[in-house]
């Protein structure tokens, strides 16, 4: 959690700083357009120092009251975050509505251009190098944060055309127009933001990564692995939790129950990501025979004559696949 913590500082201490220019460019310039960037930066710093407080509280070791570990807690942060996004977003087209019917007075736009252009390509590499980092280590709560300085970046960008276009063009009214079309795409970058913290919230599978999982395990399984059924994922922080049944052969001792519920551990956790697998185990019956790849079954009943893949249907269902 180190490099977590160390990612969202640096994070928090250059937002911090680019709000404090872009309030200066609102101040020399009188824009709302720039307003409405410089509001924005507000919400960085307040994400980013919320981010920090949820990396370390779900770094915390897992206790009595919290036994799945306290990784959920990322997700209000990214709840919060696409919350003061989103109302972030309203303000600025509130205020750019009212600024349609009372214009105010703007002077000095090629500065203003400047310094936006400036602070857009700061967060631009900041917000790239952390969605990488939030995929890899893996953090939720740094990918959101990164792709929150994305969208910063490109508001950025947009600022800069437009007060550039209001410089050469002289149309004042733009001013007001263009802040209107960035504060929707805030709120709309809050309400993904917050529909994303809310499944998670809700224990919404991750579907790609359960996919592919199920993926490995089919092209991969053992002859061993006759049924996989009742599968079920949930994600706590960077944690992935898995509970299925898999059917074995009913004359395996314990021992050996044991060797193949820890190979499909090995499996999965090598292959796919970091997962934590609970895996109860089923005896085969009469009726697994023809779907069974065992050889040399001292109880088959009758030949195999199919091959089931797995697929997401199949497993999750709370049954054998001959019940199907």
């Amino acid at each position: 959690m180190r490099e977590h913590k160390r990612i969202i500082l640096i994070s928090l201490i250059t937002g911090i700083v680019l709000m404090m220019a872009k309030f200066g460019a609102y101040f020399l310039t009188a824009s709302n357009f720039v307003l409405t960037d410089a509001a924005e930066s507000i919400v960085n710093v307040l994400a980013s120092s919320f981010a920090f407080f949820s990396i370390y509280l779900a770094s915390q070791p897992r206790d009595e009251n919290h036994p799945y570990g306290h990784g959920k807690v990322e997700y209000f942060s990214v709840f919060i975050e696409g919350s003061l996004i989103g109302i972030a977003g309203l303000i600025i087209i509130f205020k750019s509505i009212y600024g349609l019917f009372y214009p105010n007075e703007i002077h000095d736009l090629l500065w203003g251009a400047i310094i936006i252009g400036t602070t857009g390509l700061i967060n631009g590499g900041l917000g790239f190098y952390m969605i990488r980092k939030g995929k890899s280590l893996p953090s939720i709560t740094i990918e959101a944060d990164g792709r929150h300085l994305i969208t910063d970046m490109i508001t950025s960008c947009g600022l800069v055309v437009g007060l550039l276009l209001i410089y050469f063009t002289g149309i004042k009214m733009l001013d007001n127009a263009l802040s209107i079309f960035v504060g929707l795409y805030i709120v709309f970058t809050g309400y993904k933001l917050v529909r994303k913290s809310v499944g998670g919230l809700m224990d919404e599978a991750d579907f790609d990564v359960v996919k592919e999982i199920v993926k490995v395990l089919d092209e991969q399984r053992r002859d061993e692995w006759i049924d996989l059924h009742n599968f079920r994922a949930q994600k706590y922080g960077n944690e992935l939790h898995i509970d299925c049944h898999l059917t074995l052969p009913n004359y395996f001792d314990l021992n050996r129950v044991h060797m193949e519920v820890k190979l499909v551990d090995k499996l999965i956790n090598s292959e796919i990501t970091k997962t934590e697998l609970f895996i109860h185990t089923d005896p085969c019956l009469p009726d697994c025979c023809h779907y069974c790849s065992m050889h040399n079954c001292p109880i088959r009943s009758e030949p195999k004559t199919e091959r089931i893949t797995w697929t997401m249907d199949k497993v999750i269902r709370n049954k054998k696949h001959f019940e199907d």
